[in-house]
């Protein structure tokens, strides 16, 4: 069936549908909502372990957290505490929380020399679990070297390494680097920079932004030569 059937079928938007169809395995489906803080985060190690010494009542152990600073409702506490009322009604112990997009994207991006010890362990625990982690951080990288090292030379290598791998969202990040090669290149050699005329530039588009719509192209040039 297509995509657009599997949706009337069962009364889905297409654009979950095709999440659901293209993802790997169940972990994609869900990573985002794992990531999502919950109010009941932190206070979850003390939940289950009460929960486990026989406390089953829920308004008991509301009061309980509340008394540690739960800042939520009661409620929260029950859709929690519902799964665990079923089966052997055993709450797992507490583990280690995932680190977050975020985290990991910002260990990636920090110089090598620049992260904590704490964090350049735990990215180079995930880079061990994860192959295709570990080369997207290699990537990086290199590409960071290049930026702050002036080292618009290797750019060919580079690119033709990232369109080579599997990782698709970098592929294409480095094949439309193709279009622009060699602004790119001169941009990854020379001194020169923009950030003299930044200035300006915003100042431009913010007197574009007051007259889009309302003068002339001969206004603009006015107000350009003679504001201060």
């Amino acid at each position: 069936m297509s995509k657009a059937a599997i949706g009337r079928k069962l009364g889905l938007h297409q654009a979950t549908v095709r999440k659901l169809v293209n993802a790997r395995s169940a972990d994609d489906v869900v990573a985002k909502n794992l990531q999502r803080a919950h109010v009941v985060d932190p206070y979850i190690g003390y939940l289950h372990k009460r929960w486990n010494e026989g406390v089953r009542n829920a308004t008991q152990l509301y009061r309980e957290i509340q008394e540690l600073g739960y800042p939520g409702g009661e409620l929260a506490i029950q859709r929690h505490l519902r799964r665990y009322r079923t089966g052997r009604g055993h709450a797992p112990a507490q583990g280690p929380k995932p680190p977050s997009v975020r985290e990991v994207t910002s260990w990636i991006m920090t110089h090598p020399e620049h992260l904590r010890d704490e964090n350049a362990d735990n990215l180079h625990r995930l880079r061990e679990r994860d192959p295709e982690l570990d080369r997207l951080t290699g990537h990086v990288r290199k590409f960071a070297a290049m930026m702050t090292g002036r080292h618009g030379d290797r750019l060919e290598d580079w690119i033709t390494g990232a369109e080579q791998d599997n990782l698709a969202p970098l592929a294409s990040f480095a094949h439309n680097l193709r279009r622009d090669f060699d602004a790119v290149r001169n941009g990854l050699s020379l001194p020169h920079s923009s950030g003299a005329v930044e200035g300006h530039i915003n100042r431009l588009k913010m007197l574009k932004r007051q007259m889009f719509g309302r003068a002339s192209l001969d206004l603009l040039r006015k107000r350009v030569l003679l504001a201060r």
